[in-house]
């Protein structure tokens, strides 16, 4: 199959709104082409969700433009030569020409130019440095084309001076190979991401986070996770994958798309890490998660997982003990284990249904609001302090125990008996 060399048939490029940027960027002696991954996107049969611009004019002059046309302006990162145009409810990222003046391996000085050819070159990767001219002609000056036929990785010219530039693209290699790569990644890439690993450490966790979480989002990062660790690239970014392993993650994949789970990458990281409640906290403070992401990988290490023999009484006990989100990974994770060998072993499949009928009790989860409060036991005269929150849990205790059908009237009686035997 012949790889197409224009867009111009594509949807998304016959958008008024885009015509309309590319016909105000185009006129009056400027020159704007649609780059990177919408370009990479079409030739390779895939969504193309946002559109990014590079022009020859300077920003200064893309505002000005803008504003006479009547399209409002968002100055996103001009100092960087980007201004966000909206046109017709649209969002375009409109970029300078640019070329590296100097860079340090985290971030890069530009200087702002007209040339193409140095703009394409100083970008990380074959594949995303595609343009497309407004009539839709796709502009290859890197020897991308060929690279996107065969979903081949490839840094553009010096795998190991692409990677000096920015460290993180070390992890963008793989996180893209995750994403686009076919068969084996590129060896003269995967020799520079081995060499210059330890220089991950100069980083901000944030954009090693963020960078991680996008490489978990893929379809399948299983085959990008095993050469980050042939490499040392994984140890040096989540060593509690070291002695753990990544095995976990190829039965999670496929039960995911037998199941049609979304792709979640929080479950993909709990697969490949260890539940150790120690270790997690470590970890998300180290890459600096949300508290949300930290809440979620506590909740996780803190839920025991249920036997398959537990009823469903116990099994609401446990999950308002623990909360549904913890047990839900815990349900997932294990229910992928299982899966993965019930094809030939009955009691795996046993193991696959049960857990499939717990999973979705979890799933359908409400959890019920104790009646009483603290000021309940104070209003029944015991002074504020300590004693009240050990009546508060020995009353909470006793309706869990009773599978949360006692309702406030018979709760209030049995707070006041709790204090007449007290005297």
């Amino acid at each position: 199959m012949t790889l197409a060399t224009s867009v111009a048939d594509e949807a998304w490029f016959r958008e008024p709104a885009l015509k309309r940027v590319l016909e105000m960027l185009n006129a009056g002696g400027g020159e704007a082409r649609v780059a990177g991954g919408a370009v990479r996107n079409a030739l390779m049969g895939l969504p193309v969700a946002d559109v990014d611009i590079a022009t020859t004019l300077l920003p200064e002059q893309v505002v000005e433009r803008a504003r006479d046309a009547g399209i409002k302006t968002v100055p996103t990162g001009i100092e960087h030569g980007t201004v966000t145009l909206v046109a017709d409810g649209h969002p375009f990222e409109v970029t300078t020409l640019r070329r590296d003046v100097d860079t340090d391996g985290r971030r890069a000085k530009v200087a702002f130019g007209t040339d193409w050819q140095a703009d394409a070159e100083r970008r990380d990767l074959t594949i995303n440095a595609l343009y497309a001219a407004a009539d839709g002609k796709v502009i290859d000056l890197v020897n991308g084309l060929p690279d996107i036929e065969t979903r081949t990785v490839r840094f553009i010219g010096d795998a190991a001076q692409r990677i000096a530039e920015d460290y993180l693209r070390i992890l963008r290699f793989f996180r893209f190979f995750a994403h686009y790569g076919s068969g084996r990644p590129d060896a003269d890439g995967l020799r520079a991401c081995a060499r210059a690993k330890d220089r991950l450490s100069t980083l901000s966790a944030e954009r090693i986070w963020s960078e991680m979480k996008k490489l978990l989002s893929a379809t399948d990062p299983s085959r990008a996770l095993l050469w980050m660790r042939q490499v040392g690239v994984l140890t040096e970014v989540l060593p509690e994958t070291e002695k753990w392993g990544i095995d976990g993650i190829h039965g999670l994949v496929a039960t995911e798309q037998a199941l049609g789970w979304t792709p979640d990458p929080m479950l993909r990281l709990v697969a490949i890490v260890p539940p150790d409640a120690d270790r997690l906290e470590v970890l998300a403070k180290r890459l600096r998660m949300s508290n949300a992401e930290a809440a979620r990988l506590a909740a996780w290490a803190g839920t025991p997982m249920p036997p398959d023999e537990i009823t469903d009484v116990v099994f609401d006990r446990l999950l308002y003990r623990h909360g549904a989100e913890g047990m839900i990974t815990r349900l997932r994770l294990g229910l992928s284990t299982a899966r993965g060998g019930a094809e030939d072993d009955a009691s795996a499949m046993r193991r696959s249904a049960r857990l499939s009928t717990l999973l979705q009790r979890a799933e359908r989860y409400r959890k019920p609001v104790f009646p009483l409060t603290g000021a309940d036991i104070v209003s029944a005269g015991i002074p504020p302090g300590k004693r009240v929150g050990e009546i508060l849990k020995g009353l909470e205790d006793f309706w869990v125990e009773r599978n949360f059908t006692p309702d406030r009237a018979a709760l209030t009686a049995r707070l006041d008996e709790m204090i007449r035997n007290s005297l």
